[in-house]
């Protein structure tokens, strides 16, 4: 309300909001600049400019704040030099929301214009067999600010188009939808080094672009077009990278593979890990607990990361687990619980988890999230849980449209730059998805070739009745 005051008529409605809210005694001083309630049960005092804000953040996370009025009667300069801002984010669930601002966060700023906030995550951490978790305050730049919103609002558009593209019958068989969890992925991403890996399951369109795939590279790959990262030969489910080791269709499957690959970075001395996922349906799969085993006894460097999206294939976590405190199922391993809609929240777990699995071993962490569609294309997703139950999650705890409200807040970025970031992606989507449509299939030769990376046979092997030369075109984006 305060950012878009523009009438000194509304000041005495937002002055009574603003006392009838804060429940206590405050003098509450208006001028022509400057509101500043002062607080008396809490011993705090608050100031909001109507106009530019310049402040310097702090190790409490707090921000003071000289009132930009010098004819302020209601208080004194000793009074204006001690104002502080609550830097929490909890009352952004309120109508002081709006004192989530550039001020309260610690923002250090150039020209009116944030560079840098500190922000404290949302929902606190919770530990199993840990003494220290993640940094719960944490830092924001205006360049790290824009790409989490670009690369979260591409993962949903992409998911978008691939959801109509299965409607028209574009793309056909299994196809599975990361809306609603794109903040686990980006998360993820940010603390991830160039040495370090990842393996998943079969949603993974979000995590092959970030990997660096084009939007283009991922839907022609739905389509099963030559354009696509595998040209066309992998599908919704098996989409890879450098460093990425792909989506995979058995349940579960990829979490003993992920060890070997963390088995891998151990045995090269490189100081990377993998980042094995896992949803909340495949937690229960036997070869999942043995991949703890192994990877503890050897210390290998893996993070086992549960995207606890609250709902298998067609079942609550509720109605399939006994336990459904995934971070603590490793037993002996350590575990995070970590909220998966707060993108910074996810970073910062990440980053800790990536330290500790390269010096004391393995690692559980669960992330927290939800998504929006069903399992796959095929499932309505509404026959177990009711569509006011996915609005609500929408419109309250979504992770792109909630860390979008906090940069502008924290003055990151503006909604014109908002504007153009979406106005971006979707042109870049949207020319994506004409020629993921447009482009043509492989020919039937080309069904055979690169079947080994370094095949040491002519002939391609298990083929009878066929004398199949191997033939390596190292076309695809893995190669």
């Amino acid at each position: 309300m305060l950012r878009t005051l523009s009438r000194v008529s509304e000041l005495p409605i937002v002055v009574r909001q603003l006392q009838k809210v804060r429940n206590c005694n405050a003098a509450v001083a208006v001028t022509n600049k400057t509101i500043v309630t002062v607080t008396n049960t809490k011993q705090q005092q608050h100031t909001r400019p109507t106009s530019n804000i310049s402040s310097n953040s702090n190790n409490n996370n707090n921000s003071s704040l000289n009132s930009s009025n010098n004819n302020n009667n209601w208080i004194t300069q000793q009074q204006q030099q001690q104002l502080r801002f609550d830097s929490r984010r909890s009352y952004s669930s309120s109508f002081f929301g709006l004192f989530q601002n550039a001020a309260q966060a610690g923002v250090a700023k150039t020209n009116n214009y944030a560079t840098e906030a500190t922000v404290q995550v949302n929902r606190p951490f919770k530990l199993h067999r840990l003494d220290e978790g993640p940094e719960t305050t944490v830092k924001l730049t205006k360049e790290d600010a824009l790409k989490y919103y670009t690369q979260m609002q591409t993962i949903r558009r992409i998911e978008t188009s691939a959801g109509n593209l299965y409607k028209e019958k574009i793309i056909r068989g299994f196809c599975h939808l990361y809306s609603g969890q794109e903040a686990c992925a980006v998360g993820m991403k940010a603390a991830m080094r160039d040495v370090d890996n990842i393996i998943s399951a079969y949603r993974v369109h979000g995590w092959t672009y970030l990997m660096g795939v084009s939007p283009l590279g991922v839907l022609a790959e739905l389509t099963g077009l030559q354009s696509g990262c595998a040209r066309g030969k992998g599908g919704s489910m098996h989409m890879y990278a450098p460093n990425f080791y792909g989506g995979n269709g058995i349940v579960g499957a990829q979490v003993p593979l992920g060890t070997g690959v963390g088995l891998a970075c151990k045995y090269k001395g490189n100081g990377g890990m993998c980042l094995a996922l896992y949803g909340d349906g495949a937690a229960n799969q036997g070869q999942v607990f043995e991949a703890y085993n192994m990877a503890y006894l050897w210390k290998l460097p893996v993070i086992f990361v549960c995207e606890n999206n609250n709902y298998g294939m067609g079942t609550s976590s509720e109605r399939a687990s006994c336990n459904t405190d995934y971070y603590t199922r490793g037993d002996a391993l350590p575990g995070i619980w970590v909220d998966g809609m707060d993108v910074l929240a996810v970073r910062s777990a990440t980053e800790f988890a990536i330290n500790y699995v390269n010096t004391h071993g393995p690692l559980v962490m669960e992330t927290n999230t939800y998504r929006y569609s069903g399992h796959s294309m095929s499932d309505p997703g509404t026959s177990y849980r009711t569509r006011e139950e996915i609005q609500e999650v929408r419109q309250k705890r979504d992770p792109i449209t909630s860390f979008k409200e906090l940069c502008i807040e924290l003055g990151l970025f503006t909604t014109d730059e908002v504007k153009a970031i979406d106005m971006k992606v979707r042109k870049e989507v949207d020319e994506a998805t004409a020629l993921a449509k447009a482009d043509s299939e492989l020919p039937v030769s080309h069904l055979w070739t690169d079947v080994s990376s370094n095949n040491l046979e002519r002939k391609i092997r298990g083929t009878i009745a066929y004398d199949i030369d191997h033939v390596q075109e190292r076309k695809g984006v893995n190669h």
